[in-house]
């Protein structure tokens, strides 16, 4: 596929995904998710990309659903609209399943579905002059899909305070939240970013923290007896795996393990 409104590139074991619209504050539209959609897949098939860095041209990160976009779908059937809301849903499934890391790196604002996306993003770093905010309910819209991952992500309290104001927040609040994890000066965010995930990839088995992360999103939705049957699985099948093999046979011949 040619992408038009993203950049795809890799610096082993990294891949980037760059939200490249600007004029549009990299805006949703069904051909940019369609993209990323594309370029997620394109990723986890390339086996020696350990990390997806999710970022963006411009001045805002993203500025969530275009307007345009929105209004045009206001006219179709609700057999259309209902497609067309699927197709994102799958997005935001698609990275929060994702079997490898995802880094957001923010460089501005992350509005509305702009935030969404973030929300389901692994690890998020942000500059300070960024702005946060799920900001539907003030044009008579409702932010239902990210709802369920921001609930997951920093509880209900929170949640109703975000979804329910559509109040932005400031990075330094985001990162009380949860929402980010840490808050870098525009100078040192990509740097840190990429020191970051380079830093996980030498240190961490990428197959372990691939398969801690699908546990993660998996252990929340099942009851307690569920929950732990799954995890002693888990661990029985980890014992078993060759990064596991690996990793203890390293340790204990003191030696030094190349992930």
């Amino acid at each position: 596929m040619q992408l038009q409104y993203l950049k795809y590139n890799t610096t082993y074991p990294l891949a980037y995904i760059t939200l490249n619209r600007p004029e549009k504050r990299n805006a949703f539209s069904y051909d940019l998710v369609t993209e990323l959609k594309y370029a997620f897949q394109q990723a986890q098939d390339d086996s020696q990309v350990k990390i997806v860095v999710l970022k963006a041209e411009g001045s805002v990160f993203c500025a969530g659903a275009d307007l345009d976009y929105l209004q045009q779908l206001q006219k179709a059937s609700y057999e259309d609209n209902l497609a067309d809301s699927v197709y994102l849903k799958d997005l935001y499934a698609q990275i929060y399943n994702f079997p490898k890391v995802v880094i957001a790196a923010v460089q501005g604002h992350a509005l509305a579905g702009g935030c969404g996306l973030i929300t389901v993003c692994d690890f998020v770093f942000s500059v300070p002059e960024a702005k946060f905010g799920y900001t539907e309910v003030k044009i008579g819209f409702v932010p239902a899909i990210v709802m369920t991952f921001l609930l997951r992500k920093v509880g209900e309290a929170r949640a109703k305070s975000l979804l329910i104001t559509g109040n932005l927040i400031t990075a330094e609040k985001a990162l009380h939240y949860g929402l980010v994890n840490e808050v870098v000066t525009g100078d040192r965010l990509y740097e840190y970013v990429e020191q970051f995930a380079l830093s996980l990839c030498s240190q961490n088995s990428a197959q372990a923290m691939g398969s801690t992360k699908q546990m993660i999103a998996a252990i929340q939705s099942m009851e307690l007896s569920d929950a732990l049957q799954y995890a002693a699985e888990a661990n029985a099948t980890a014992r078993g795996t060759t990064d596991c093999k690996k990793g203890i046979a390293a340790f204990l011949n003191k030696e030094q393990i190349v992930w």
